[in-house]
């Protein structure tokens, strides 16, 4: 396990060093300049020209890039000469909209996009493994038909419908939910609880249609070949309780591919749910990136995409060891 977890560790150290690269380049040979952007409306070619000597934009591109990873490991100074700013490790460079450090634009945004993911996982977790579940027990009758149906509508519908039919419904019609704060940021601001919960409700169950729905479809088809397998077999003979069969020995092999799809799925939301947040207005990881790209701010974007391979390759590093400790057929392989 020490083998595999270090040849894991240095594949993802190269992988992100590839993915730094290619979004480097790609805002090196994209149409829009930043350096333009950063200097205003009114501007003349001599303030473009030395808002990329500020921005450090005149150097090449690979003195460009390694100056820019090199903020990963020690502090450096960025800016124009002569009015050079220390950034602190770990340093992710300077916005070039407002000068202000990437580290404290991002650690700002990641506590909205965490509120947003911690609830909408356990949500359409609970109710995607609980639903299908339920379903492969009850395989051809009312229930079964009613949860795959109810599936096969919830997969269909887009985030954006979703968020937007929740809006218009609970918020503009019924006025039962507040419309989504950007004041509340955790469960323990001033709002406490029983706000924060009611501020990202409808975000969480805009997340949870969608995502549930592929749960229950993926939990559901692999229970029913699951218990198809030769050890259900050897266990009813053997005179176990329906209980057992199905929790401890039917779930835990199951439910292995939709570890895989959680991982995942985490993964990517922790690296900002770019459509649930525009929706909601919810001022997150996501919602930053769509804005720093949209504005050609490199060191944002940069930063961002970096954070979501991050937690993506984590994430699969986890399922691997969640395989084996969930199931005993991958600690025998």
């Amino acid at each position: 396990m020490t083998s595999f977890l270090m040849r894991r560790f240095v594949a993802m150290i190269v992988l992100l060093f590839v993915i730094s690269f290619v979004t480097f380049s790609l805002f090196q040979l994209g149409p829009a300049d930043p350096a333009a952007a950063a200097c205003g409306q009114e501007c003349t070619p001599q303030r473009i020209a030395e808002a990329r000597i500020a921005l450090g934009m005149d150097k090449p591109f690979l003195t460009q890039y390694f100056t820019y990873m090199s903020g990963l490991v020690s502090s450096h100074t960025v800016g124009a000469p002569g009015a050079e700013t220390l950034c602190n490790w770990p340093c992710l460079g300077k916005s070039f909209q407002t000068n202000e450090d990437v580290t404290t634009i991002i650690g700002r945004a990641l506590p909205y996009t965490l509120s947003v993911a911690s609830g909408a996982i356990v949500l359409w977790t609970v109710a995607g493994v609980g639903l299908g579940l339920l379903a492969a027990l009850r395989k051809g009758r009312f229930a079964d038909k009613l949860i795959v149906g109810g599936a096969s509508v919830g997969v269909s519908l887009t985030i954006p419908v979703t968020g937007l039919l929740l809006l218009l419904l609970f918020v503009s019609t019924l006025d039962l939910l507040p419309f989504t704060t950007n004041e509340i940021a955790t469960p323990f601001d001033a709002a406490g609880p029983g706000g924060w919960f009611l501020n990202y409700l409808l975000p969480w169950v805009a997340l949870a249609v969608l995502f549930s729905a592929q749960y229950i479809r993926v939990t559901r088809s692999n229970m029913l070949e699951t218990f198809g397998e030769d050890f259900m077999r050897t266990a009813r003979a053997k005179g176990l309780s329906r209980r057992n069969i199905v929790f401890k020995h039917g779930a835990r092999a199951g439910i292995t591919p939709v570890v895989t799809m959680l991982g995942l799925d985490i993964g990517g939301l922790l690296g900002g749910a770019v459509l649930t947040e525009q929706i909601f207005s919810v001022p997150g990881v996501g919602f930053t990136a769509v804005h720093a790209a949209q504005s050609g701010d490199l060191p944002v974007t940069m930063a961002i995409t970096m954070m979501a391979a991050f937690f993506i390759i984590v994430a699969n590093v986890v399922v691997d060891i969640a395989y084996a400790v969930i199931d005993p057929r991958v600690r025998v392989a």
